[in-house]
């Protein structure tokens, strides 16, 4: 029986951002206290904690996958969800973030399949890092990782925390609250009920298969 079937449901909260003080590692952070306050545990991380060389298929061929990329393939693996606060460069992906993803779907299994994830975003600008999290999700789910389908996105973000880190529009702040708790019902039912996790499969279009493992091809 793998860990992600086993005991309570645990998170993975990554801040996508390499600064110490980076906007997207206070929502990181909101968000673990989120989960812990609805009976969740969550192991907060950034993409420090997982550094990896630019992806080479010569040195992969050489020396194998980074060890950065197998720490994150070993914590994904401890999880039954992963959470996501990213920034957005340029109206796209950071490249840091996306390089990660691309050396750790090269592990057999990869650990991205039927992992389900929330992806959310702060940022100074008036769309909150949006655009940011279209071009994330495509990654995700082309690797079968259940995106799910209400993002959060932060604007103004440098004005919107209070100084204990939570957001200062009570009402910004609930729905925070809310997105998270629905995201974790859902990973609870999909974990608990089989019923519900084909439902949701179906939901994306896809026939359930529990022979079909989605890899990286290229």
């Amino acid at each position: 029986m793998s860990t992600r079937e086993q005991g309570p449901l645990r998170f993975l909260v990554l801040s996508a951002s390499r600064r110490a003080d980076a906007l997207n590692t206070s929502l990181a952070a909101l968000a673990a206290e989120t989960v812990f306050a609805n009976g969740g545990t969550a192991t907060l991380a950034t993409v420090k904690d997982f550094e990896v060389p630019d992806y080479d298929g010569d040195l992969e061929a050489a020396e194998g996958v980074p060890a950065g990329a197998r720490r994150f393939k070993d914590r994904l693996d401890e999880v039954d969800a992963l959470v996501i606060a990213s920034p957005e460069y340029n109206a796209s992906v950071p490249g840091v973030v996306k390089n990660l993803i691309d050396w750790t779907s090269r592990f057999r299994p990869q650990p991205f399949n039927a992992l389900h994830g929330l992806l959310m975003s702060a940022s100074p600008s008036m769309t909150g890092g949006n655009r940011g999290l279209w071009a994330l999700r495509i990654p995700l789910e082309h690797l079968g990782a259940r995106v799910y389908p209400d993002m959060f996105s932060l604007a103004q973000a440098h004005t919107a925390f209070t100084p204990e880190g939570r957001l200062a529009d009570s009402t910004l702040q609930a729905r925070f609250e809310t997105n998270l708790a629905d995201f974790m019902s859902l990973t609870e039912a999909a974990k608990r009920y089989p019923c519900a996790k084909k439902a949701w499969v179906e939901y994306l279009g896809e026939h359930p298969d529990s022979s079909f493992d989605r890899i990286q091809t290229g």
